[in-house]
């Protein structure tokens, strides 16, 4: 048997991935972000974003888009919608994230989602999410 091909990771390809560090977690973080200006609305999400401020040279890393999602059960009764518009919004951020300026994103659902079926919900979701990032680069 032949062993499957290793790829190497390019230095000149930067990975998409989500980690930690790309994430808001306190509450005193969310509502600094939420204090920020709105970059987009549309169907289902509000985009809110507040630009960070680039720490001194002295503290290291330089700072980078982070993200938090508020999902409210009042707008999404079932857990399950609730996770699968998460995910739907950690993957549009996933892919453009490295194109984003550095700044705070809240994503926050403001419409009661209609009696429709899951994957139709994945579908329009991504696409708005998608263009809502995509105006947030532009901005």
């Amino acid at each position: 048997m032949g062993r499957a091909p290793t790829f190497e990771k390019s230095a000149l390809m930067p990975s998409a991935t989500f980690p930690t560090a790309a994430r808001l977690h306190r509450p005193t973080e969310f509502s600094a972000a939420l204090s920020g200006r709105r970059v987009a609305r549309g169907a289902y999400f509000v985009v809110t974003a507040k630009v960070v401020i680039p720490p001194d040279e002295t503290s290291g890393s330089p700072p980078i888009a982070r993200l938090g999602l508020i999902m409210a059960k009042r707008f999404a009764h079932h857990a399950t919608t609730r996770n699968a518009l998460k995910r739907v919004v950690r993957e549009a951020f996933r892919t453009c994230r490295l194109s984003l300026p550095a700044a705070d994103y809240v994503v926050r659902l403001n419409r009661r989602i209609e009696s429709v079926s899951l994957s139709a919900l994945k579908r329009a979701a991504r696409q708005e999410a998608d263009s809502h990032f995509a105006k947030a680069c532009q901005c």
